[in-house]
């Protein structure tokens, strides 16, 4: 019948209309909680049609055969509710269905194919639908929260709107879907999201054209298709709060029930003094202007920088307090920062003034203007008086530039009269996480004076960012600031909205992470897991934004308490945790040669240099296109400064990828040491030889008196696997301190 007015759809969608019309007899069935799953042939394809009575459901393809096939059940695997094998002529599709008993709303379908002959695969159709209350896909109505971004998570966030299934995140477990890629030679760029109702995975294929590429399936040999993890949950009142909280809880969700790679130990004390040593040494590190040492922000490259220079040195400050005795380049680098401060605007500038002419000395992006602030803040709270001066001088022009963008920012401006060089990004939107990192400046300042005008100013920022759901997020480690201020202002305020704000700058931070270990091409040297990339439309992943992150999660944990939600606590603490690990593989001397880029945008590689690429991409471009970053060198002394540490009287050097929050000693030969990452997590404990001692070997227990045995040991190094919450105790022989 001929229907001028319905809303277009894909023969796809109309096909599954008509298959769920003629209500098809189920292979087998099983009920989760007020859910009713069913297993159901169609002609060319296998579905599991999830319902909740009167409320509708979803159709999940399992498996596309293109043609008529058998199917069979098949005797399921452990954690299996059901295992189902199918023959076509594909081949032989096997379809595994899991439930765990711990998680009643998470649906696990993974899919593998043994092709009977070499196969071209030239299209396959997505795999889920929202079903309305008869069955009919074109009649749910709904809207799409999130999808993914370019190469992050294969991550797909909706609501229904009628009938109130509810809410639904599906993630594709990428991570096992990476043979598939490389027998294809293709990535999964973009690939989950869609257009209501035809949504989920669009496995990538080659592109098809009159010569199309030609790269089959082996025969014989088994792939993973697809490895659905769909989390339903019933509908919340549908706040940005409230939607930002159940995408974090139900992603926490995913998180504990895919494979994770096993994190390992790296050494980023010793890689801070070769940073160091490198920085006073190296001739492409740092110039001389005005009779004082700037750094170049890349090798040999560029001119001295605000952001630049406050960043190393912040981090060479907590290097020097860590290490109880500061490194003589604090100083130099100390002694250069006033120069970048304008009298006459009061403001720090980007440039000093003899910046060149290729350069717009009066353009700032937004965020540049605060982040300097950020790090002068930290020093002034560390008791420089000098900076403190200097802070509180060039605050005024940062609440002058909020004032007058209503703290909506642009992308770059001009500093002399606010006109605007560039307002909005390739999504038509300007700087939108930029208030909070304003907010955080803002509490720095309120921290250091007391002056109620600062808090004013925060809560102003953090109220005006309301509204943006997932799009809080134009550089990756500045929602990581926004969420790391809003916990601040719960502190501060006791105000539980402020809390609740948090989680929407996490959900659009998450949303942005590569939650999968890629070996696409030379991406099989490092590792990208829970990294996430630096611009909410970039296609790597930057060690800056990495590690500014890691610097404000560390805050925003501090600030926390009991109240923080559980699945909130575990991701950030993760990210945190893979961040330690992840981030060795930005240093050139860490990764195969071949792999590095032969042109850089900026300056030039020098392997030799212990100074961090700027990018590593999940699908195996080669690393370090834009260049060494020598602004990103003081990743090694934020990470070094957090996760390593000298405890007075304890004859040896601790090391864990968790955050530990306090110790306390017991007695004169044991340390406690509590931990609070993740409830269902483990964390690396390390137990280090000191310089010129022997390693003591100590016993490791819970605080239930569990004895871990240590999984790794050698004369410099004991490693321990242990709980990520909690209190672990360590004790020593008497004798053999």
């Amino acid at each position: 019948m001929l229907d001028r007015t319905a809303p277009a759809a894909s023969p796809y969608a109309l096909a599954l209309r008509d298959l769920l019309a003629d209500a098809p007899e189920p292979i087998s069935a099983f009920d989760m909680g007020d859910l009713r799953v069913e297993r159901i042939c169609g002609q060319d394809s296998l579905w599991a049609i999830v319902r909740r009575e009167g409320k509708g459901g979803l159709a999940i393809r399992c498996a596309y055969l293109a043609g008529p096939f058998e199917c069979h059940v098949a005797r399921h695997g452990a954690g299996e509710r059901l295992r189902v094998r199918t023959t076509s002529a594909m081949g032989e599709h096997v379809v595994a269905l899991t439930m765990a008993d711990n998680e009643p709303r998470l649906l696990r379908i993974s899919v593998w194919l043994t092709p009977s002959r070499s196969l071209l695969i030239p299209f396959l159709p997505r795999d889920l639908y929202p079903l309305d209350d008869r069955d009919d896909p074109t009649g749910a109505a709904g809207h799409v929260e999130a999808a993914q971004r370019g190469l992050n998570s294969g991550a797909l966030l909706f609501r229904f709107a009628k009938p109130a299934f509810g809410t639904v995140l599906y993630f594709q477990n990428l991570t096992a879907l990476n043979d598939y890629y490389l027998a294809t030679k293709t990535k999964p760029d973009g690939a989950v999201g869609g257009e209501w109702p035809e949504l989920g995975y669009l496995p990538p294929t080659p592109p098809q054209s009159a010569t199309p590429p030609v790269e089959p399936l082996e025969a014989g040999r088994q792939v993973a298709l697809s490895d659905a993890l769909i989390v339903m949950r019933d509908l919340g009142e549908g706040s940005e709060e409230q939607g930002a909280r159940d995408f974090v809880q139900m992603l926490g969700v995913v998180y504990g029930a895919i494979e994770r790679p096993e994190p390992e130990f790296r050494d980023w004390v010793e890689r801070s003094e070769r940073t160091l040593h490198d920085l006073a040494t190296a001739p492409e590190a740092t110039v001389r202007e005005y009779g004082r040492r700037y750094a170049h922000p890349y090798t040999a490259s560029e001119y001295p920088d605000s952001m630049v220079q406050m960043s190393l040195l912040t981090a060479m400050h907590d290097w020097g307090r860590w290490r109880g005795e500061p490194h003589p380049l604090e100083a130099e680098f100390r002694g250069g920062i006033s120069k970048f401060y304008d009298p006459k605007l009061g403001t720090l500038r980007r440039y000093l003034p003899n910046v060149g002419r290729d350069k717009n000395k009066y353009a700032v992006d937004s965020w540049y203007l605060y982040h300097p602030l950020l790090n002068l803040a930290k020093l002034a709270c560390d008791g420089d008086r000098r900076a403190r001066t200097l802070f509180l001088k060039a605050i005024e022009f940062g609440i002058r530039a909020a004032h007058h963008f209503d703290y909506r920012w642009p992308i770059q401006y001009d500093v002399r009269d606010f006109s605007i060089i560039t307002a909005t990004a390739n999504d038509d939107r300007g700087q939108t996480d930029v208030g909070g990192l304003y907010a955080y400046v803002m509490l720095e300042a309120h921290t250091l004076t007391n002056d109620a005008r600062f808090l004013r100013e925060a809560r102003a920022a953090i109220d005006a960012a309301k509204g943006m759901r997932f799009n809080l997020n134009s550089h990756a480690n500045l929602p990581a600031w926004g969420a790391a201020a809003c916990m601040r202002l719960w502190r501060v305020t006791t105000q539980d909205a402020y809390r609740e704000q948090s989680y929407v700058y996490l959900a659009s931070f998450f949303h942005n992470c590569e939650i999968w270990e890629s070996r696409i091409a030379a991406a099989r040297h490092y590792k990208n897991f829970l990294g996430a990339t630096c611009l909410m439309d970039a296609p790597y992943m930057a060690i800056y934004e990495c590690f500014d992150s890691f610097a404000a999660f560390e805050r925003y944990l501090a600030d926390s308490g009991p109240e923080l939600d559980p699945a909130i606590r575990m991701l950030v603490s993760e990210y945190c945790k893979y961040a330690l690990d992840r981030a060795w593989y930005y240093y050139p001397d860490a990764l195969p040669k071949d792999v590095l880029a032969e042109k850089q945008r900026n300056g030039h590689i020098a392997r030799n240099l212990s100074f961090p690429l700027e990018d590593l991409y999940a699908d195996g471009q080669p690393a370090g296109q834009v260049g060494q970053e020598i602004y990103g060198a003081g990743a090694a002394m934020v990470f070094a400064t957090r996760s390593f540490h000298d405890i007075e009287d304890v004859p040896f050097r601790l090391f864990c990828n968790q955050f530990v929050r306090a110790t306390e000693r017991p007695g004169p030969n044991s340390i406690r040491i509590h931990l609070d990452g993740g409830e269902t997590c483990r964390a690396l404990l390390s137990v280090i030889r000191l310089k010129r001692r022997q390693l003591v070997e100590p016993i490791a227990t819970t605080i239930d008196g569990d004895v871990l045995r240590a999984r790794h040991k050698t004369d410099d190094r004991i490693d321990f696997d242990v709980p990520a919450y909690g209190r672990i105790v360590l004790s020593w022989d008497e004798a053999a301190d």
